[in-house]
């Protein structure tokens, strides 16, 4: 216990989640070195950290070494939604991976611990339901979601190999759907994709017939998790997400009620390998950890929507 303390760097820091947990490590007394080439990060998010003296804010892709004397790393560089990581998916391949193995070569040097953002999607389209994390997953390795899928299913292949050749403490938490302020507006995640058409009036676009459910956590729960995964004696893998399960339909549903909306609804079809279900059993963060999802959907909508209004407001989208 105890790994957290001095100085802590956070690949991919200007995002959406790592902005978050840079506020959320500064709030507990320690220093932060945020690392981000800006593709899907932005420095507003950070706006508010910069003047602190505990906070650097470095611009480098994680895909090229770096060196910084610190006492612990979260990995979280890589794009997240489909549309970036499907935009230069060769890029997205080597992020995840070198940015993996760069994260764990300066772990080596230091003897320091380092936790891997990983993701959900390692499962693909499970054929178990919920997913526990002995679950080895259904996933395409070809298709057009697998430079995310299999990239991070190779970080995590990296990371326990350098676990068990060279001893170092790593931490592995597989990430479900999260959401809430500071996600961008038009990366194709579908609470954004919600809230945004409802605000603006355009229809909400569901993919397939909407039956296909997700399990959606706010921010500041997973921000938590992550957290005391690093402080926990646990490498994981962990799974960190909200186990209350929703079809997108409701979804949408819910999203009009809370924004007074008239927006329609309208059907596409499905993306390739589009899994039909995801659900986190979280047994083991609850043993483990101490830590559950708190978090109501209604209730980090409202923040949710609030924050979309606010930068619908203030780029004049229509």
């Amino acid at each position: 216990m105890g790994f957290l303390q001095g100085k802590v760097l956070v690949t991919g820091g200007a995002g959406f989640v790592g902005s978050h947990l840079c506020a959320k490590l500064l709030e507990k007394g320690l220093d932060v070195i945020c690392l981000d080439n800006l593709f899907t990060g932005r420095k507003e998010n950070i706006s508010s950290l910069l003047a602190s003296p505990n906070f650097t804010f470095v611009q480098h892709d994680v895909c090229l070494p770096y060196n910084f004397k610190v006492d612990a790393i979260f990995n979280l560089a890589c794009p997240a939604s489909p549309l970036h990581y499907q935009y230069d998916p060769i890029f997205t391949m080597k992020t995840s991976f070198l940015g993996a193995l760069h994260a764990l070569e300066l772990a080596k040097e230091l003897h320091i611990p380092v936790l891997q953002a990983s993701t959900s999607e390692i499962y693909g389209d499970p054929l178990i339901h919920p997913q526990k994390e002995d679950y080895w997953g259904n996933v395409n390795p070809i298709g057009i979601r697998s430079c995310y899928d299999e990239g991070k299913r190779a970080a995590e292949t990296l990371f326990f190999d350098f676990h068990r050749k060279h001893g170092i403490p790593i931490k592995v938490a597989r990430i479900f759907n999260t959401y809430g302020p500071r996600m961008l507006e038009k990366d194709g995640r579908v609470v954004s994709n919600f809230i945004v058409q409802a605000l603006s009036k355009q229809p909400l676009t569901i993919y397939g017939d909407g039956s296909q459910t997700r399990s959606f956590c706010y921010v500041d729960d997973l921000v938590d998790g992550l957290i005391a995964l690093m402080e926990s004696d646990s490498t994981g893998p962990c799974n960190l997400g909200n186990p209350v399960e929703f079809t997108i339909k409701e979804l949408a549903e819910l999203v009009l009620e809370m924004t007074g909306s008239t927006s329609p609804l309208i059907y596409k079809d499905l993306p390739q390998d589009d899994p039909r279900q995801r659900k986190p059993d979280i047994t083991f963060a609850k043993e483990n950890l101490n830590w559950a999802a708190k978090v109501a959907l209604r209730d980090g909508l409202k923040v949710a929507i609030e924050y979309f209004q606010g930068e619908l407001k203030r780029h004049s989208l229509p």
